[in-house]
């Protein structure tokens, strides 16, 4: 297959508006007698099943959670990026499409991350529609926070919880629609294949969560919002059940998967603190618009606060390093994800980590608090305000804007924020890489669609903080409404999708006989014995840094780890009936899968961008290398059986609006 793109022609500007004037429509009459499967209800999917019920197509949408509302998006704290320019400081969105672009380092395709500038201000315009809570200023307009890698104030927030109040306004768009019988939702329930008759999506295998029933469920067109697979790594910001089967399914059945191994690794989260752990926690990007980022400056001062003889606040001013600030003194603290993280591994490396595994940072409020502390005592004339005053009113100004956060660092640390700089170090968070789509957001198997963290298309290797929400609720509130119109304009006469076809019987039959495997299968490891040893390797071989070496190892180590997986996993129970292993045995076969073509896509790789960073290809000044000559495009891999090795295709991206540089935030 030729991988088609279908970019609309015509001025990168203006591709979005012509494509809607020219694109064809459903009319309301014939969307009365059009399924829709919707297989995730996070923020793309809610949003998507929302939107197209509303418009009159008849939806069903599944989640493996009791609830929409318990989605992974609820995760994504700090703010949502739109390009409104509230602050009067230079937004424009072009810039945003820019800042966008540049912060994916130039591997991302130009014509839909315009598009998603574009949407962004009707993304906030519809949130406040429906009751969003956005922090105002005291004038009432929507107050504005900065994120990584820009250098103006366009982030959208509510306090710390943005993520679960933007979620709240789409669930109720939903519920809307649930109630007046547009979308039927199926919760507990899993998609464990894709369905296709004729070379089309048709519909979906799932499985009933609560009584292990399989069902079959038909429709003209399957949308995938299911999210990202930084679970690959076990130890991840991601909630526990996030996983990648739904998207592997379609990559199984023809589905390319795009750039697989461009992961993100998030600067400031909790460190790991032992091997008890089965998951991280991510404190919000949020926290370095106001924190400052620093380790000791004198290896003896590292060794005592390692040892537990001193603590952050023991170290004067003068012998702390702020090597943000120091390395990039235009964007300081305010640097991209990709490259506050690799700088964090670098003083730890050198020996400069702060805990008792020396893999963790300092982030401090103290200078935060004493900044808003005087502005409080200027607003209140307290010409006179002593120092401990002045402290007390900047708690309590970052109280408000990031009191949740802090509670929640205090409740799993132990140590209070307002009064100690807390600990940070980077760990797995959102996954660049998913399904090849085109401008349509379809994949390349008819009918079926990717939206929001699913699909690869906008991030490029390197995704900006405060963009996940934004790209989700694009994809689904502004993107997918209109183009798969394009699409089901053809299926007016179709008729209902029958589900007695040989097709979903064969689909079926699969579907039973791996899971009547696992279950009849008499291993003696468990299937998270088998998942924390692949997140071992992929962190060690595949994770913040990488060279030929080590994953030319980690993919023959992954295929040992499989094979052994198959032969000796043990998964109790019964399949008729609520079985949380038997979930996780499906899951984490897939991602033995998937871990396995992410190597080969960073191995394939020789160079460094983004989140990719081979080792072998660093500027002198330890920077990400690009190799715009040889490896400016989308690496889409085609599945070519169980033991063979995949096919690798090329999308060549075109910069025509944006000039290919070395990325620089000094």
């Amino acid at each position: 297959m030729t991988l088609n793109s279908k970019i609309p022609a015509g001025p990168l500007a203006t591709k979005w508006t012509d494509y809607k004037d020219h694109v064809r429509l459903v009319n309301p009459a014939n969307k009365r007698n059009i399924d829709v499967i919707i297989v995730g209800t996070g923020l793309a999917g809610a949003s998507a099943a929302a939107t197209l019920a509303e418009l009159g197509y008849n939806v069903k949408a599944f989640c493996f959670q009791d609830s929409p509302r318990r989605a992974h998006s609820i995760a994504a704290q700090g703010g949502i990026n739109a390009a409104k320019n509230y602050k009067n400081d230079g937004d424009s969105v072009f810039r945003l499409f820019y800042d966008t672009i540049k912060g994916g380092d130039y591997r991302a395709r130009e014509a839909n991350v315009h598009r998603l500038a574009e949407v962004s201000a009707s993304i906030i315009d519809q949130c406040v529609a429906q009751g969003v809570p956005f922090a105002r200023e005291y004038g009432g307009l929507l107050d504005n926070r900065s994120f990584g890698g820009v250098q103006v104030q366009r982030t959208f927030y509510a306090a710390g919880q943005t993520g679960q109040q933007l979620l709240l306004g789409a669930y109720s768009a939903l519920n809307r629609q649930i109630s007046l019988g547009k979308v039927k939702m199926y919760n507990r329930h899993e998609m464990m294949d894709v369905v296709q008759v004729n070379g089309k999506a048709r519909g979906i295998i799932a499985r009933n969560l609560i009584t292990g029933e399989i069902e079959r469920h038909s429709g003209h067109a399957v949308l995938l919002a299911s999210g990202g697979y930084g679970n690959v790594f076990f130890l991840s910001t991601n909630a526990m059940g996030s996983n990648v089967t739904a998207a592997w399914k379609a990559h199984k059945k023809g589905a390319y998967f795009g750039n697989p191994c461009f992961t993100q690794i998030h600067p400031t989260c909790i460190p790991v603190s032992g091997d008890h752990q089965s998951k991280l926690t991510l404190m919000s990007e949020s926290l370095r618009n106001d924190g400052r980022i620093w380790v000791p400056a004198k290896m003896e001062d590292a060794e005592a606060i390692r040892q537990g003889q001193k603590r952050g606040n023991d170290i004067p001013e003068a012998d702390r390093d702020y090597y943000l600030e120091r390395r990039y003194p235009s964007f300081g603290n305010l640097v991209p994800r990709d490259v506050a993280s690799r700088a964090a591994k670098e003083r730890c490396d050198a020996g400069f980590g702060v805990n008792n595994t020396g893999q963790a940072v300092f982030l401090d409020y103290a200078s935060a608090i004493m900044r808003y502390g005087k502005i409080e005592a200027n607003r209140l004339n307290m010409s006179d305000a002593t120092d401990a005053k002045i402290r007390e009113m900047g708690k309590a100004v970052v109280k408000e804007k990031y009191g949740n956060l802090f509670d929640m660092y205090m409740q799993i640390t132990g140590d209070n924020p307002y009064e100690t700089p807390m600990k940070i170090y980077p760990a797995v968070h959102y996954t660049m890489g998913g399904l090849w789509v085109d401008y349509n957001l379809m994949t390349t198997i008819e009918g079926c669609y990717a939206l929001g963290e699913a699909n690869f298309s906008d991030h490029g290797a390197n995704r900006l903080g405060a963009s996940a929400l934004m790209q989700g609720l694009a994809d689904g509130y502004f993107v997918i409404p209109y183009t798969i119109g394009e699409y089901l304009a053809d299926d007016i006469r179709t008729g209902a999708i029958s589900t007695d076809s040989a097709e979903f019987a064969e689909a079926e039959n699969a579907v039973r006989e791996r899971l009547n495997f696992f279950i009849s299968n008499n291993g003696s490891k468990s299937v998270d014995h088998f998942h924390r040893r692949l997140g071992k390797i992929m962190w060690d071989k595949c994770g913040m840094a990488r060279n030929a070496e080590g994953l030319a190892q980690a993919i023959t180590e992954i295929q040992a780890l499989r094979k052994e997986f198959w032969k000796d996993v043990k998964v109790p129970g019964d399949q008729n009936e609520f079985n949380p292993e038997l979930e996780k045995a499906g899951r984490v076969a897939d991602f033995l899968e998937l871990g396995e073509l992410m190597c080969r896509d960073a191995l394939n790789r020789n160079e460094s961008c983004g989140g990719h960073f081979r080792e072998e290809y660093q500027t002198e000044e330890g920077e990400a290398l690009r190799d715009d000559a040889n490896f400016a495009y989308v690496a889409a891999w085609e599945f070519k059986g169980e033991d063979a090795e995949p096919t690798l295709h090329k999308e060549e991206l075109v910069f025509e609006n944006v000039k290919l540089t070395q990325r620089s935030y000094k």
